[in-house]
């Protein structure tokens, strides 16, 4: 293994790739022709990294067809890459510059190489995706037939039922996919013990954070972002607050937290003794929520379910 390091700015049409130190650059079309050439130049070249940015799934191809063939890939944050470009004075923008500059923040930010999803994981995300995209949907024509005109409400009232019922039988091919895969069934069974958590929100922990269970309380709050980080500069203190993560996941599990404030004991009783130290109901639910993953990370890592008689999950 060499000591470059690879960045790949990822359009629709191209993947643009700028090679540090050696400054090789290159750009080809965003197809599997186009990736199998990358992947005979880093089959060469031995890349200590290649880091993608996040681009709405467009990434993908190149991700997976590098992941399968054993390079080291890292697939970080737009907004991580802004800031780093921003710190560093790059404020000039175009594809191959982008690809520089994600190279550059490989090499100096030296992100953790993650196992990309496999086909089938990929499948259960695009199908929470679509979920997610159908209530949206569906919220939205409802807030319209409450203003909309007398002649249109019917139609609005059958695109509101067309919505349900795709809804259902997306909420039925989840299931069906989540029993067909042994270790998704076992991680969603263990996870929907603990009060609180109901299937959707056990779906969504099981794709869209696979780290679960894996990682440190620490790592695993940092990653969802539900971690407090300082603002403090000289004698001033500032407010700590919550920043970055899955804002899927981290949506989902404030659902989940609403709930497990009412009918899970440790989480209740945390919470109100949170709120009677005279914490904000903002603050206490976020501690709330990171003490709710935190037992979830730690019924994962111990494959146990959850045991009413023993709050004390580390």
């Amino acid at each position: 293994m060499s000591d470059s390091f690879v960045g790949i700015d990822v359009s629709k049409a191209t993947l643009d790739v700028a090679v540090i130190p050696s400054n090789e650059e290159t750009s080809v079309p965003n197809s599997e022709a186009g990736c199998r050439y990358l992947i005979a130049i880093f089959s060469s070249i031995k890349p200590k990294l290649i880091v993608l940015e996040a681009t709405g799934g467009l990434q993908n191809l190149v991700a997976a067809m590098l992941i399968a063939e054993g390079f080291p890939v890292a697939i970080i944050n737009p907004r991580q890459l802004r800031d780093f470009a921003k710190a560093t004075g790059k404020l000039a923008k175009t594809d191959r510059i982008d690809a520089k500059t994600i190279a550059r923040f490989g090499e100096a930010i030296k992100p953790e190489p993650r196992p990309f999803k496999d086909e089938d994981n990929q499948g259960l995300t695009a199908l929470m995706t679509r979920r997610r995209q159908i209530i949206d949907m569906i919220t939205a024509e409802k807030n319209r037939l409450g203003s909309s005109h007398v002649s249109v409400k019917k139609d609005i009232k059958e695109t509101i039922a067309w919505l349900e019922k795709r809804l259902a039988e997306i909420d039925k091919e989840l299931s069906k996919n989540i029993r067909q895969n042994k270790v998704w069934h076992g991680k969603v069974e263990i996870l929907t013990t603990c009060k609180g958590i109901g299937p959707v929100v056990s779906t969504t922990l099981v794709c869209s954070l696979p780290e679960l269970g894996t990682l440190n309380r620490h790592q695993i709050s940092a990653l969802v972002g539900v971690c407090p980080f300082n603002r403090d500069s000289g004698k001033m203190r500032g407010k700590r607050t919550i920043f970055g993560g899955r804002a899927t996941v981290r949506a989902m599990l404030y659902m989940a937290t609403l709930s497990a404030i009412r009918s899970n004991v440790a989480i209740k009783d945390f919470y109100d003794r949170l709120t009677k130290a005279g914490k904000l109901h903002k603050v206490a639910m976020v501690a709330c929520m990171r003490k709710l993953l935190t037992i979830l990370n730690s019924m994962l890592k111990n494959m146990s379910p959850w045991d009413p008689n023993r709050m004390q999950h580390p």
